[in-house]
């Protein structure tokens, strides 16, 4: 399961919305807790792509490091990912799925259709090698605080 407070919730869409039409990421930092990747801060990426951006997104590797940094100085780790697909559904793409190497994170996709942030879906990473790894669709759990 995926655990976050209503605002860092909404702030991912709202994102989506504004790069909208190209592709919003983000990181999120967290723990895992009993099965749970709990969310307790979102920190906001530039799409480093200059090819294609309405479809595909890049995090710079400086911004990962800054976020792991950020997170270990507040005790937080990495424990998932985000991005927006304008005018196309919330579900993995295939080369969201080729992309995708951190095993236990939560990777959350918002469709945002004509600007508007539509639906929100998770899909945690399964496996330990690129051989075995899965995406698991994740339910997804709003708080009421963070």
């Amino acid at each position: 399961m995926l655990r976050f407070c209503q605002s860092d919730f909404d702030a991912l869409r709202a994102q989506g919305e504004e790069t909208y039409p190209h592709e919003c990421c983000g990181i999120l930092l967290g723990h895992l807790q009993d099965g749970t990747n709990d969310v307790l801060e979102i920190m906001r990426a530039g799409n480093t792509r200059t090819d294609s951006a309405h479809n595909r997104y890049h995090i710079a590797p400086q911004e990962l490091i800054r976020a792991q940094r950020e997170g270990r100085r507040k005790g937080l780790d990495i424990v998932g990912f985000y991005h927006s697909h304008p005018d196309h559904p919330a579900q993995w793409s295939q080369t969201d799925f080729a992309e995708a190497h951190w095993f236990g994170c939560s990777y959350v996709i918002t469709a945002v259709a004509q600007g508007k942030a539509e639906v929100t879906n998770a899909f945690l990473l399964r496996g330990t090698t690129e051989d075995d790894k899965a995406f698991q669709p994740e339910p997804i759990e709003i708080k009421d605080k963070a």
